[in-house]
């Protein structure tokens, strides 16, 4: 089921590349983004990692999670050195509370209408080497504010689909 404006956000306790375990109870009382990615090895989902460490800003608290193993996650990401939490929800605990989708047609969408961003991907070195997690797995944002709250959910209608930059600069300005 999905998440919707003003709905409380779930807790997320999961492992992070850099070995540790997160509690996103770090971010109680301020604002946060929560990115939920396909497999680790997805060349969109790394073009989008790197889009969001080139444009993110101190007061940016942001937690990317990936459907895939924490080794398989690791290998794939270790080298954006994000500036942010990158997690591995491999049994996709945290994509079923927050009602991430899966969709066939959004997977062949992306592939398909939106081939030159996978190309700029694979080119940039994001290669799906190996694809450990599900191939169909929509990606999905949450802006959440300062109170728990979800101020913003955007669930992607195809695999290269996520909320805007600029919407996660204007939310993180406004909040803070």
């Amino acid at each position: 089921m999905r998440l919707s404006k003003g709905d409380s956000v779930k807790h997320i306790q999961l492992p992070v590349i850099d070995g540790s375990q997160f509690n996103s109870e770090i971010f109680k009382g301020k604002p946060f983004m929560v990115s939920f990615f396909r497999f680790a090895g997805c060349p969109f989902c790394n073009l989008r990692v790197h889009e969001m460490v080139k444009s993110h800003q101190e007061n940016f608290n942001i937690i990317a999670i990936f459907d895939s193993p924490l080794n398989n996650l690791i290998k794939h990401t270790k080298d954006h050195n994000a500036p942010f939490y990158i997690l591995a929800d491999e049994k996709n605990i945290y994509y079923k509370q927050y009602g991430v989708e899966h969709s066939i047609k959004g997977m062949l969408e992306g592939m398909l209408l939106h081939f030159p961003r996978l190309m700029k991907g694979i080119l940039k070195g994001y290669l799906p080497t190996t694809i450990k997690g599900s191939l169909i797995t929509m990606p999905a944002d949450f802006l959440i504010d300062k109170n728990g709250k979800i101020h913003t959910a955007y669930y992607a209608k195809h695999e290269a689909d996520h909320i805007p930059l600029e919407t996660i600069r204007d939310f993180f300005d406004e909040q803070n």
